[in-house]
């Protein structure tokens, strides 16, 4: 009788009931909040289900030495997780970017570009604040690319730089890449006038077939030239456009937008979920980092915006930008530049935005990652 005890005590033991404890229950139901705005709200599903799932996976409690949660080495989880880790992810989703990305509007309309450059003043105004916290330079600067707004170069770069804030980071980038909607709508109507808000631009041209397939090649050669530590990330992202535009490798284009970033992003949400257990994210770190990630967004958007606005001094009437496009120089594509015509038709229901808001929109993706590739060479 008392061996029965003993095997029932010992079975009680390893179960999640006896190792819970109030953090695993915390970090459970900010998994479940974040599958709710996944289904409910309709933010970002595919980050936000993923990661959110995750977040429970990695809390289930459980006793040392099972060798089954994210941190063990050897663990199914951890083999995952070093695909996060080693930076193996981002460049293959950076690869399905490209391949799904229509650069025309960039090609045809290249002052807007600016807008994306403006936009990662973002990056930096964070990095600043949060070396005034307290963080490392190499810290600091993980923590500043959350403002571009684009989860794979946040992961990149902190796997890198702050491989200890990874979980934090990754968690905070998709969070806020899944409340664009939210965060940006506000400001936009704050630094933008009624007549501002109806300005309507001039359509894009036509472009050819020759000026989309050159584009990768020459904008792979001068940013790869300028910044070479972010080859891993640019190299994908116009090697995965050139399939897309050569017509020739359309099973190639279709595999890297398709079947291959779908199976990476789920793979990089639940994983990067997984990596939030209780005794490794809940810290003041943590609190930190989402809110200058916070910080970073808003400073990002603020610059895009107050930019266009200052183009605009410079151009002649029938030439003018509205400012509204100015939220899309984060990379959130094609979110941010969804904001752009959404609040646009909001008060000219004829207006639409979409097309000129993609320009900057995919130019913050190259600018995030010429970014991350600037602040891994200098701190690297």
């Amino acid at each position: 009788m008392q061996q029965i005890i003993d095997s029932l005590q010992q079975f009680w033991s390893f179960t999640g009931f006896y190792n819970c404890s109030w953090q695993h229950i915390l970090m459970l139901a900010v998994g479940a909040l974040l599958i709710a705005l996944g289904i409910v709200k309709k933010w970002e599903p595919l980050l936000l289900v993923p990661i959110g799932f995750g977040i429970i996976i990695g809390n289930i409690p459980l006793p040392a030495g099972m060798n089954i949660g994210i941190y063990e080495e050897g663990s199914v989880l951890n083999i995952l997780y070093q695909g996060v880790v080693k930076g193996w992810y981002p460049p293959l989703i950076f690869l399905g970017i490209g391949a799904m990305t229509d650069f025309s509007s960039l090609i045809s309309q290249p002052r807007l570009m600016l807008i994306g450059a403006a936009a990662q003043v973002g990056i930096f105004g964070a990095f600043l604040i949060a070396l005034a916290l307290g963080f490392t330079p190499a810290e600091a600067g993980a923590i500043g690319i959350i403002g571009g707004a684009d989860g794979p170069t946040a992961i990149f770069l902190s796997s890198k730089l702050a491989p200890n804030l990874l979980g934090a980071i990754a968690v905070s980038a998709y969070s806020y890449m899944a409340l664009v909607p939210v965060i940006q709508k506000p400001i936009m109507l704050l630094l933008t006038t009624k007549k501002e808000r109806l300005i309507r631009m001039q359509p894009p041209r036509q472009v050819s077939r020759r000026e989309r397939i050159l584009f990768p090649v020459i904008a792979f050669l001068i940013t790869a030239f300028i910044v070479p530590s972010g080859i891993p990330l640019l190299g994908m992202l116009f090697f995965g456009n050139l399939l897309r535009e050569s017509g020739v490798t359309n099973r190639l284009a279709e595999t890297a937008r398709g079947p291959l970033i779908d199976v990476v992003t789920t793979l990089i949400g639940l994983t990067v979920g997984a990596s939030t257990q209780a005794d490794q994210f809940l810290n003041a770190e943590s609190l930190k980092i989402f809110l200058l990630g916070l910080i970073s967004f808003v400073i990002a958007t603020f610059s895009g915006v107050l930019f266009a606005k200052m183009m605009n001094l410079f151009l002649k009437e029938g030439h003018k930008i509205n400012p509204l496009i100015g939220n899309a120089g984060v990379s959130a594509v094609p979110d941010s530049a969804r904001v752009s015509e959404k609040v646009g038709r909001e008060f000219d229901k004829d207006n639409h935005l979409l097309m000129q808001a993609m320009a900057p929109n995919v130019a913050g993706v190259i600018g995030s990652a010429v970014a991350a590739g600037l602040l891994l060479g200098f701190l690297g």
